[in-house]
Protein backbone atom coordinates (compact mmCIF):
# COMPACT_ATOMS: atom_id res chain seq x y z
CA UNK A 1 0.00 0.00 0.00
CA UNK A 2 1.33 3.34 -0.94
CA UNK A 3 -1.62 5.42 -0.78
CA UNK A 4 -4.47 5.17 1.65
CA UNK A 5 -7.54 7.33 1.01
CA UNK A 6 -9.34 8.75 4.04
CA UNK A 7 -12.86 9.86 4.24
CA UNK A 8 -14.55 12.24 6.05
CA UNK A 9 -17.32 14.64 6.33
CA UNK A 10 -16.12 18.45 4.94
CA UNK A 11 -17.25 20.20 8.15
CA UNK A 12 -14.21 22.10 9.71
CA UNK A 13 -13.93 20.44 12.67
CA UNK A 14 -14.44 17.11 10.67
CA UNK A 15 -11.52 17.88 8.93
CA UNK A 16 -9.54 19.07 11.79
CA UNK A 17 -10.30 15.56 13.49
CA UNK A 18 -9.61 13.52 10.44
CA UNK A 19 -6.03 15.50 10.23
CA UNK A 20 -4.76 14.64 13.74
CA UNK A 21 -5.47 10.94 12.52
CA UNK A 22 -3.55 11.27 9.51
CA UNK A 23 -0.88 12.85 11.09
CA UNK A 24 -0.31 10.21 13.88
CA UNK A 25 -0.55 7.91 10.47
CA UNK A 26 2.32 9.45 9.02
CA UNK A 27 4.70 9.33 12.36
CA UNK A 28 4.49 5.54 12.06
CA UNK A 29 4.37 5.14 8.17
CA UNK A 30 6.18 8.41 7.07
CA UNK A 31 6.34 6.59 3.46
CA UNK A 32 2.29 6.24 3.01
CA UNK A 33 0.90 9.30 0.82
CA UNK A 34 -2.31 10.27 2.47
CA UNK A 35 -4.89 11.13 0.63
CA UNK A 36 -7.93 13.04 2.44
CA UNK A 37 -11.42 13.23 0.78
CA UNK A 38 -13.97 14.97 2.09
CA UNK A 39 -18.09 13.72 1.81
CA UNK A 40 -20.84 15.65 2.15
CA UNK A 41 -23.65 13.73 4.04
CA UNK A 42 -27.25 13.59 4.75
CA UNK A 43 -27.17 15.28 7.87
CA UNK A 44 -24.74 18.36 6.42
CA UNK A 45 -27.44 18.65 3.73
CA UNK A 46 -30.51 19.34 5.70
CA UNK A 47 -30.18 22.37 8.23
CA UNK A 48 -33.41 23.80 8.29
CA UNK A 49 -35.33 20.57 10.47
CA UNK A 50 -34.34 19.21 13.95
CA UNK A 51 -31.74 15.72 13.82
CA UNK A 52 -35.20 14.00 15.36
CA UNK A 53 -37.56 14.92 12.65
CA UNK A 54 -35.50 13.93 9.92
CA UNK A 55 -36.17 10.41 10.33
CA UNK A 56 -33.16 9.01 8.61
CA UNK A 57 -30.21 6.73 10.42
CA UNK A 58 -26.65 7.11 9.80
CA UNK A 59 -27.78 11.24 9.57
CA UNK A 60 -23.61 11.86 9.93
CA UNK A 61 -22.12 8.53 8.24
CA UNK A 62 -23.71 6.69 5.39
CA UNK A 63 -22.47 7.77 2.47
CA UNK A 64 -19.18 7.92 4.17
CA UNK A 65 -19.81 4.37 4.69
CA UNK A 66 -21.08 3.79 1.21
CA UNK A 67 -17.81 5.65 -0.03
CA UNK A 68 -15.73 2.99 2.17
CA UNK A 69 -17.76 -0.14 0.66
CA UNK A 70 -17.58 0.67 -3.09
CA UNK A 71 -13.45 1.11 -2.75
CA UNK A 72 -13.41 4.70 -3.15
CA UNK A 73 -11.77 5.05 0.32
CA UNK A 74 -10.22 2.98 2.42
CA UNK A 75 -11.27 4.04 6.10
CA UNK A 76 -13.30 6.76 7.52
CA UNK A 77 -12.66 9.06 10.66
CA UNK A 78 -16.07 9.81 12.22
CA UNK A 79 -17.23 10.71 15.71
CA UNK A 80 -18.09 7.92 17.68
CA UNK A 81 -21.42 9.17 18.62
CA UNK A 82 -22.61 9.66 14.88
CA UNK A 83 -21.60 6.10 14.31
CA UNK A 84 -24.85 3.66 14.83
CA UNK A 85 -24.24 0.87 16.76
CA UNK A 86 -25.27 -1.67 14.29
CA UNK A 87 -22.86 -0.66 11.17
CA UNK A 88 -23.38 -1.88 7.46
CA UNK A 89 -22.43 -5.05 6.47
CA UNK A 90 -18.69 -5.66 5.47
CA UNK A 91 -17.65 -2.49 7.94
CA UNK A 92 -16.31 -2.85 11.50
CA UNK A 93 -14.36 -0.14 13.55
CA UNK A 94 -11.13 -0.42 13.19
CA UNK A 95 -9.53 1.93 15.86
CA UNK A 96 -11.17 3.92 18.68
CA UNK A 97 -8.42 6.43 20.06
CA UNK A 98 -8.07 7.94 23.48
CA UNK A 99 -11.03 9.63 24.50
CA UNK A 100 -11.50 13.52 24.74
CA UNK A 101 -12.58 15.25 27.25
CA UNK A 102 -16.84 13.82 27.08
CA UNK A 103 -18.88 16.82 29.05
CA UNK A 104 -21.36 19.02 27.24
CA UNK A 105 -20.74 22.61 27.37
CA UNK A 106 -22.77 25.75 27.99
CA UNK A 107 -21.33 28.92 26.06
CA UNK A 108 -22.89 32.10 26.55
CA UNK A 109 -21.59 35.56 26.03
CA UNK A 110 -20.72 35.46 29.21
CA UNK A 111 -19.72 32.63 31.25
CA UNK A 112 -23.00 31.29 32.95
CA UNK A 113 -23.90 27.87 34.32
CA UNK A 114 -27.23 25.90 33.70
CA UNK A 115 -28.24 27.48 37.16
CA UNK A 116 -27.10 30.69 36.52
CA UNK A 117 -29.34 31.19 33.45
CA UNK A 118 -32.03 34.21 33.46
CA UNK A 119 -35.39 33.05 33.94
CA UNK A 120 -36.84 32.33 30.64
CA UNK A 121 -33.30 32.49 28.89
CA UNK A 122 -33.29 30.97 25.44
CA UNK A 123 -30.75 27.74 24.53
CA UNK A 124 -29.60 26.56 21.27
CA UNK A 125 -29.14 22.69 21.02
CA UNK A 126 -30.12 20.06 18.26
CA UNK A 127 -30.08 16.89 20.26
CA UNK A 128 -33.34 15.67 22.70
CA UNK A 129 -30.95 14.34 24.95
CA UNK A 130 -29.73 17.84 25.95
CA UNK A 131 -32.85 19.19 25.72
CA UNK A 132 -34.38 16.22 28.24
CA UNK A 133 -31.85 16.84 30.72
CA UNK A 134 -32.11 20.89 30.59
CA UNK A 135 -35.64 21.07 31.05
CA UNK A 136 -35.81 18.53 34.31
CA UNK A 137 -33.88 21.04 35.87
CA UNK A 138 -34.68 24.24 34.16
CA UNK A 139 -38.60 23.75 33.51
CA UNK A 140 -38.30 27.83 32.38
CA UNK A 141 -35.72 27.50 29.99
CA UNK A 142 -36.83 28.08 26.60
CA UNK A 143 -34.65 25.45 24.50
CA UNK A 144 -34.57 26.12 20.91
CA UNK A 145 -33.34 23.82 18.21
CA UNK A 146 -29.65 25.07 17.06
CA UNK A 147 -28.65 23.41 13.77
CA UNK A 148 -25.52 23.62 11.51
CA UNK A 149 -21.89 23.45 12.04
CA UNK A 150 -19.96 24.66 15.13
CA UNK A 151 -18.80 27.79 13.15
CA UNK A 152 -22.67 28.67 12.20
CA UNK A 153 -24.06 27.61 15.95
CA UNK A 154 -21.60 29.87 17.55
CA UNK A 155 -22.37 32.53 14.94
CA UNK A 156 -26.06 32.13 16.06
CA UNK A 157 -25.32 32.61 19.77
CA UNK A 158 -23.22 36.34 18.82
CA UNK A 159 -25.83 37.58 16.84
CA UNK A 160 -28.31 36.98 19.85
CA UNK A 161 -30.75 33.99 18.74
CA UNK A 162 -29.82 32.66 21.61
CA UNK A 163 -28.40 33.21 25.39
CA UNK A 164 -26.56 30.54 25.80
CA UNK A 165 -26.13 27.00 23.47
CA UNK A 166 -24.96 23.51 24.49
CA UNK A 167 -22.11 21.74 22.81
CA UNK A 168 -19.42 19.02 23.00
CA UNK A 169 -16.32 19.87 24.78
CA UNK A 170 -14.61 17.36 22.78
CA UNK A 171 -15.41 19.54 19.64
CA UNK A 172 -14.71 22.90 21.48
CA UNK A 173 -10.91 21.85 22.17
CA UNK A 174 -10.44 20.15 19.08
CA UNK A 175 -11.56 23.68 17.01
CA UNK A 176 -9.35 25.65 19.97
CA UNK A 177 -12.63 27.75 20.33
CA UNK A 178 -12.30 31.03 22.35
CA UNK A 179 -15.51 30.86 23.76
CA UNK A 180 -17.00 31.21 27.55
CA UNK A 181 -17.72 28.18 28.17
CA UNK A 182 -18.21 25.95 30.99
CA UNK A 183 -18.72 22.43 31.54
CA UNK A 184 -22.12 20.78 32.77
CA UNK A 185 -21.34 18.13 35.18
CA UNK A 186 -21.93 14.80 34.68
CA UNK A 187 -24.65 14.87 37.81
CA UNK A 188 -26.48 17.43 35.66
CA UNK A 189 -26.33 15.99 32.41
CA UNK A 190 -24.71 12.89 31.44
CA UNK A 191 -23.48 12.71 27.46
CA UNK A 192 -24.12 11.24 24.38
CA UNK A 193 -22.92 7.81 24.06
CA UNK A 194 -19.70 7.67 22.58
CA UNK A 195 -19.07 11.38 23.05
CA UNK A 196 -15.46 12.75 22.93
CA UNK A 197 -14.48 9.78 21.09
CA UNK A 198 -12.98 9.28 17.42
CA UNK A 199 -13.26 6.06 15.67
CA UNK A 200 -11.74 5.01 12.57
CA UNK A 201 -14.16 2.62 10.26
CA UNK A 202 -12.51 0.16 7.82
CA UNK A 203 -13.58 -2.49 5.14
CA UNK A 204 -13.76 -6.08 6.84
CA UNK A 205 -10.85 -8.53 5.55
CA UNK A 206 -8.80 -5.32 3.85
CA UNK A 207 -5.93 -6.47 6.75
CA UNK A 208 -3.12 -3.71 5.04
CA UNK A 209 -5.24 -0.89 6.39
CA UNK A 210 -6.62 -2.74 9.90
CA UNK A 211 -2.65 -2.81 10.46
CA UNK A 212 -2.19 0.78 9.91
CA UNK A 213 -5.33 2.01 11.88
CA UNK A 214 -4.63 -0.58 14.60
CA UNK A 215 -2.11 1.80 15.83
CA UNK A 216 -4.44 4.50 16.71
CA UNK A 217 -5.78 1.97 19.50
CA UNK A 218 -6.55 3.06 22.49
CA UNK A 219 -7.11 -0.17 24.78
CA UNK A 220 -9.24 1.37 27.49
CA UNK A 221 -11.02 3.91 25.72
CA UNK A 222 -12.10 0.97 23.29
CA UNK A 223 -13.19 -0.96 26.24
CA UNK A 224 -15.38 2.53 27.58
CA UNK A 225 -16.58 2.84 24.28
CA UNK A 226 -18.34 -1.31 23.63
CA UNK A 227 -19.91 -1.16 26.80
CA UNK A 228 -21.08 2.33 25.84
CA UNK A 229 -22.43 1.45 22.69
CA UNK A 230 -23.85 -1.90 24.14
CA UNK A 231 -25.93 0.11 26.23
CA UNK A 232 -27.41 2.19 23.17
CA UNK A 233 -27.83 -0.63 21.05
CA UNK A 234 -29.65 -2.59 23.61
CA UNK A 235 -32.42 0.27 24.06
CA UNK A 236 -32.51 0.65 19.98
CA UNK A 237 -32.00 4.32 20.97
CA UNK A 238 -30.27 6.94 18.31
CA UNK A 239 -30.81 10.79 18.20
CA UNK A 240 -34.45 10.59 17.77
CA UNK A 241 -34.68 9.68 21.96
CA UNK A 242 -33.40 10.98 24.94
CA UNK A 243 -30.62 9.07 26.10
CA UNK A 244 -27.31 9.34 27.87
CA UNK A 245 -24.60 7.13 29.11
CA UNK A 246 -20.55 7.74 30.73
CA UNK A 247 -18.56 4.15 31.08
CA UNK A 248 -15.26 5.19 32.69
CA UNK A 249 -12.83 2.35 33.91
CA UNK A 250 -9.96 2.32 36.19
CA UNK A 251 -7.70 -0.89 36.88
CA UNK A 252 -9.62 -4.18 35.90
CA UNK A 253 -12.98 -2.20 36.69
CA UNK A 254 -15.64 -0.75 34.69
CA UNK A 255 -18.58 1.57 35.82
CA UNK A 256 -21.56 2.76 33.67
CA UNK A 257 -24.20 5.53 34.27
CA UNK A 258 -27.14 5.82 32.11
CA UNK A 259 -30.28 7.26 31.79
CA UNK A 260 -33.47 7.49 29.60
CA UNK A 261 -35.53 11.00 29.35
CA UNK A 262 -39.26 11.94 28.66
CA UNK A 263 -38.77 14.36 26.33
CA UNK A 264 -40.27 17.30 28.50
CA UNK A 265 -38.25 16.40 30.97
CA UNK A 266 -40.36 15.58 33.99
CA UNK A 267 -39.61 11.65 33.78
CA UNK A 268 -36.46 10.21 33.78
CA UNK A 269 -34.62 6.84 35.09
CA UNK A 270 -30.74 7.05 36.38
CA UNK A 271 -28.58 4.00 37.36
CA UNK A 272 -24.82 3.14 37.62
CA UNK A 273 -23.53 -0.20 37.82
CA UNK A 274 -19.83 -1.94 37.88
CA UNK A 275 -18.25 -4.65 37.56
CA UNK A 276 -14.80 -6.04 35.86
CA UNK A 277 -13.76 -4.39 32.45
CA UNK A 278 -13.87 -7.73 30.94
CA UNK A 279 -17.75 -7.87 30.99
CA UNK A 280 -17.77 -4.21 29.62
CA UNK A 281 -20.45 -5.27 27.20
CA UNK A 282 -22.83 -7.63 29.51
CA UNK A 283 -22.73 -4.37 31.86
CA UNK A 284 -23.79 -2.58 28.98
CA UNK A 285 -26.80 -4.59 28.16
CA UNK A 286 -27.56 -5.06 31.79
CA UNK A 287 -27.94 -1.41 32.23
CA UNK A 288 -29.66 -0.74 29.55
CA UNK A 289 -32.29 -3.53 31.03
CA UNK A 290 -32.12 -2.33 34.52
CA UNK A 291 -33.54 1.06 33.34
CA UNK A 292 -36.47 -0.58 30.76
CA UNK A 293 -37.41 -2.42 33.52
CA UNK A 294 -37.54 0.82 36.12
CA UNK A 295 -39.98 2.47 33.47
CA UNK A 296 -37.93 3.12 31.01
CA UNK A 297 -39.78 0.92 28.34
CA UNK A 298 -42.99 3.04 28.75
CA UNK A 299 -40.71 6.41 28.14
CA UNK A 300 -39.62 4.72 24.60
CA UNK A 301 -42.66 3.34 23.47
CA UNK A 302 -44.32 6.87 24.43
CA UNK A 303 -41.25 8.76 22.09
CA UNK A 304 -41.73 5.63 19.02
CA UNK A 305 -45.34 5.97 18.76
Amino acid sequence: MKTLRIGTRASALALIQTDAVAERIRKCFPDLVLDIIRIQTTGDKILDAPLSKIGVKSLFTKEIEEALLANKIDMAVHSLKDLPTELPAGLEIGAVLKREDPHDALVAEKRATLKSLPKGARVGTSSLRRAAQIKAQRPDLEVGNLRGNLDTRLKKLSGGEFDAIILAQAGLDRIKAKVNATPIPFEQMLPAVGQGFLAVEVRDGDKPTAEIVRTLEDAQSKTEAICERAFLRALEGGCQVPIGALAQSKGSEIALEGIICSLDGKTSYRKKISGKIEDAEKIGRDLAQILLNMGGDKILESIRN
